[in-house]
């Protein structure tokens, strides 16, 4: 029996089998074999042969993956946000590769990419599905195009597809501290209150994966799937909008009742509807931060900039300037919102926020 045969038996078990408390161990037990299984069934080993790959490049200071059903938009969408090319036609399949655009906002250089459309069975290989979901694991950002005139189940199916191969939408890592020893056992402790995992369910995941000596902490009350994810380790967790397009052939209440749904942008490409939002919508998801620099005795440079990161601190910034500038570090003087007062002399570990002005001083 082949590994897509074995998936197939333990998800139809699984959709067989009740939900409650007396089921709960045996279909937390089926869900570790599915997660290996899938595993597997993604990294086969050294001995298969690889497939032609369409992966490009990364560029700019972010990248965002488009992805979605044949013929929903998503080649349109990529020609009029970008000065890129890529053929759109009313027929599926248009896009049989990856094709790269690049967004400018507010001085970023946000890369674009658009992807073949896939089908249900995407994460088993289907359709040219596992290159799609592979570039679609290194984005920061993930964009679901949806057919506003079609049924929720697009979105489900979307979804269930990246599930299957790893990535976690608009979601967290667990906060559980788990390190593999070399002895002394399994060790298991919880700080919370655990209300859909055991310590015996623990030790019974931990022995399906050979793992027989390892420390395990959970600081929150988590799922058997949570567990899993961090057991296996190669998860993504990486933020995604669900932009709804063709919402000029659907009623207002149903554009009205989409909008308000959560991580939800509603748009038209053929009329241009709502596609400065939707650009200012990708940008606060990024979480990225545009800073100043400034020399001595000089005003600050604001027809410039830098990107960088939500979080990034004044060592990230030096390391955009010049990766020698943390070597001569000796301090920075900051004005903006990070700072209590302007401007404020700080170390390498200071946070930045957005549109702070850096003035960086080295040693003599």
């Amino acid at each position: 029996m082949g590994i897509l045969e074995k998936i197939a038996d333990i998800e139809r078990e699984i959709s067989k089998t009740q939900k409650n408390k007396a089921t709960e161990y045996h279909l937390g037990l089926l869900k570790a074999k599915l997660a290996k299984y899938r595993v597997q069934l993604l990294d086969p080993g050294k001995t298969a042969a690889k497939g032609e790959g369409f992966d490009v490049m990364k560029s700019g200071d972010a990248r965002v993956a488009l992805i979605g059903f044949p013929s929903v938009g998503k080649s349109t969408l990529l020609n009029k946000l970008t000065n890129t090319h890529s053929e759109a036609g009313a027929y599926e399949f248009t896009t049989l590769t990856c094709i790269p655009g690049k967004i400018e906002y507010n001085g970023a250089n946000i890369q674009l990419l658009d992807l073949p459309g896939i089908i249900e069975g995407a994460s088993a290989g289907k359709g040219r599905g596992r290159q799609v979901i592979a570039v679609a694991r290194t984005a920061d950002l993930i964009m679901i195009m949806l057919d506003a005139t079609k049924s929720e189940t697009q979105k489900e199916l979307l979804e269930t597809e990246l599930e299957a191969v790893g990535i976690r939408l608009n979601t967290r890592m667990p906060n559980v501290y788990f390190k593999i020893k070399t002895g002394g056992g399994i060790s298991f402790n919880a700080t919370c209150k655990l209300t859909m995992l055991t310590e015996k369910m623990v030790q019974h995941i931990l022995h399906d994966y050979r793992i027989f000596n390892c420390e395990v902490l959970i600081r929150e009350d988590i799922t058997v799937d949570q567990f899993i994810d961090v057991v296996l380790g190669n998860r993504k967790y990486i933020r995604a909008i669900y932009c709804y397009n063709k919402v000029d052939s659907v009623t207002i209440e149903r554009v009205d009742e989409l909008a308000r749904t959560a991580y939800t942008v509603v748009m038209s490409c053929e009329l241009d509807l709502n596609m400065d939002y939707l650009v200012e919508t990708i940008w606060k998801n990024l979480a990225l931060l545009r800073v100043y620099t400034k020399k001595r005795g000089e005003y600050p440079d604001f027809e410039g900039g830098l990107i960088i990161r939500a979080g990034s601190s004044i060592e990230h910034v030096c390391h955009a300037i010049h990766r020698s500038l943390v070597a001569e570090f000796k301090y920075a003087l900051v004005w903006g919102r990070s700072a209590k007062h302007n401007p404020q002399r700080v170390g390498l570990s200071h946070f930045v926020e957005n549109e702070d002005v850096i003035q960086v001083v080295k040693r003599r």
